[in-house]
């Protein structure tokens, strides 16, 4: 599931400057769409979720420098274009629908 969340938001223009980035953005987004999947309603439940989660999302994703805070989501996902995020996310949903009608 994760390279097919990756692989469909490669192309999501990172709005960041290179300076001072600690996150990669597709484990960001990765990260928010797990929290949110399971509950998660805001950027302090998405950022609680991750740090109880750490340990085993650190099994498919470096966070090299831990999980983000909420105000790293926050800034990051405010900054983001929202056409070009719901581009990637509605391709993904697209091939995720896709897949399980083809298995049914």
């Amino acid at each position: 599931m994760v390279e097919s969340i990756r692989q469909y938001f490669r192309g999501l223009p990172d709005p960041r400057h290179r300076r001072g980035r600690r996150h990669r953005l597709d484990e960001l987004v990765i990260t928010a769409i797990l929290a949110v999947i399971c509950g998660a309603d805001n950027w302090q439940e998405v950022a609680q979720w991750a740090r109880a989660k750490r340990k085993w999302l650190k099994t498919f994703l470096a966070l090299p420098h831990g999980p983000p805070s909420h105000d790293t989501f926050g800034r990051v996902f405010a900054a983001i274009q929202p056409e070009a995020f719901e581009r990637c996310f509605s391709t993904w949903i697209e091939a995720l629908a896709k897949a399980v009608s083809n298995n049914n």
